[in-house]
C-alpha cells in the first residue's frame, strides 16, 4: 500500500514554472493568464453553499455581488457524499464536472463526521483537484477589538500531503501506523510558490516552519526546498524556525512575522492559530490554489447547526474569501469595493452580528454592505 502511494507521488509530472504560480493580486495564483470577466462577458463559477449556516452565508455573498454588479454567474452544486459503482463513498460527479469546466470555485463549510472512516471532504476536494497551496492571510479588522493590533500575517500551507497523505494501516490489533509522506516536488513548487507570492504581494519576508530536528528526513527535504527556493530570490529575505518556537514567538508578537510556508499538517494548525490572533475563524479568509488557474475558496469555519436557518451568521469569512477569488480573476476594482465595505460595516459597528459583538442579523449586516457598495455607482451616475 505505501509502495503504491509512494509511487503515485513520485509519478507526478515535475515541470512547472514557479513565477506563473503567484499574481499581483493578494488572492492567489494562476498559471496561465485569466480573461477579465466583464457584463458583456461573465465568467461562470462553481457555488458549493455548504452545511449548516452555509447557505446563508453563500447567498449574502451572491447578494452582495449582485449589488455590487460583479460580471459572475454562480453554477450551485451540492457535494454531499455519494456511494460510487465500486461502493466507495465520494464527491458527487456533477460537482467534479463543474469544478472541472469552470476551473474557480467558492465553497462554505462542510460538516465531516468525526470517526467511523469517513474522509474528510475538504481533503477530498483538494486532492481532487490538486489545489496544492492553501493562502490564508491574517489581518487585523478596525472596529474588532482582540488581543492584538496591526496583524498583518499570510500563511502559505502545502495542501496534498505530509501526514494528510491518507497513508494509514493496522500493524497489529491496537497498533496504527500513519506515513508522512514528504516529496522534492511538492516541497519545491509550495517553496516557489510562497517566494512568488511574497514577491507579487510586497511582501518583504518568508519563514520555513519545520521541525527538522526531529524528523530529519521528511522536514529535511522541505526545509532543503525551502532554501533552494531562497536561494531563486535573494530580493525576499528568508529565515527558518522550528514550528514551536514559531507558536511561542506568535503569540508574544506576530510582527515579527510576514509570509509563513510550511508543510500541511503545521499549516493547518498554525493557520488557526494565527486566524485566532485577528478574531477567529469567522473573520479569516482562504483559498486553495491548483494548476492552470483552478481554485477554490473558502470558508474554513464550522457549519454551526445551532444557528442554522436562524439569520444569525456571519458571512465575513466567506465574503473575504469570495473578495480572494476576484482578486484571483483580476477584479481588483470589484475586489477593493467589497472588502472596503465590509471593513467599513465592521469599523462602523452598528450592524454587527452575535460572534462580532453585536445584535444584528445577518441580512442586516449584507443589506450594510449591499448599501455601501452602491454608493460608488449612485455617486457616479450623479456626476
Amino acid at each position: 500500500m505505501f509502495r503504491a502511494a509512494l509511487t503515485r507521488a513520485a509519478g507526478r509530472a515535475v515541470s512547472f514554472q514557479a513565477r506563473d504560480f503567484a499574481s499581483a493580486a493578494a488572492g492567489g495564483a494562476a498559471q496561465q493568464p485569466i480573461a477579465i470577466p466583464t457584463a458583456a462577458n461573465p465568467r461562470t463559477v462553481t457555488l458549493i453553499p455548504g452545511d449548516g449556516i452555509g447557505p446563508e452565508i453563500s447567498a449574502s455573498v451572491q447578494q452582495i455581488f449582485t449589488a455590487a454588479g460583479v460580471p459572475l454567474t454562480w453554477e450551485i452544486v451540492d457535494v454531499t457524499p455519494v456511494k460510487g459503482p465500486d461502493g466507495k463513498i465520494g464527491i458527487p460527479q456533477a460537482a467534479i464536472d463543474s469544478v472541472v469546466k469552470h476551473k474557480i470555485g467558492l465553497k462554505g463549510p462542510l460538516a465531516t463526521p468525526v470517526g467511523k472512516g469517513h474522509r474528510s471532504l475538504n481533503l477530498a476536494i483538494r486532492k481532487a483537484f490538486d489545489l496544492y497551496a492553501n493562502v490564508r492571510p491574517c489581518r487585523s479588522l478596525e472596529g474588532f477589538k482582540t488581543a492584538y493590533d496591526d496583524v498583518d500575517v499570510v500563511t502559505i500551507r502545502e495542501n496534498t500531503e505530509g501526514e494528510y497523505s491518507g497513508i494509514e494501516h493496522v500493524i497489529v490489533d491496537g497498533v496504527v501506523q500513519s506515513i508522512k509522506l514528504i516529496t522534492r516536488e511538492a516541497s519545491m513548487r509550495i517553496a516557489e510558490f510562497a517566494f512568488e507570492y511574497a514577491k507579487a504581494n510586497g511582501r518583504s519576508k518568508v519563514t520555513a516552519v519545520h521541525k527538522a530536528n526531529i524528523m530529519r528526513m521528511s522536514d529535511g527535504l522541505f526545509l532543503q526546498c525551502c532554501r533552494d527556493a531562497a536561494e531563486n530570490h535573494p530580493d525576499i529575505k528568508f529565515n527558518e524556525m522550528y514550528l514551536d518556537t514559531v507558536c511561542l514567538n506568535m503569540v508574544q508578537d506576530p510582527s515579527k512575522f510576514d509570509v509563513l510556508c510550511m508543510p500541511n499538517l503545521y499549516g493547518d494548525i498554525l493557520s488557526d492559530l494565527c486566524a485566532g490572533l485577528v478574531g477567529g475563524l469567522g473573520v479569516t479568509p482562504s483559498g486553495n490554489i491548483g494548476f492552470e488557474g483552478s481554485a477554490i475558496f473558502e470558508s474554513v469555519h464550522g457549519t454551526a447547526p445551532d444557528i442554522a436557518g436562524q439569520d444569525k451568521a456571519n458571512p465575513t469569512a466567506l465574503l473575504l474569501s469570495a473578495v480572494m477569488m476576484l482578486r484571483h480573476l483580476k477584479l481588483n476594482s470589484y475586489a477593493d469595493r467589497i472588502e472596503t465595505a465590509c471593513f467599513d460595516t465592521i469599523r462602523e459597528g452598528v450592524h454587527l452580528t452575535g460572534d462580532l459583538g453585536g445584535k444584528a442579523k445577518c441580512s442586516e449586516f449584507t443589506q450594510d454592505i449591499c448599501e455601501k457598495v452602491q454608493k460608488p455607482a449612485k455617486d457616479k451616475k450623479h456626476d
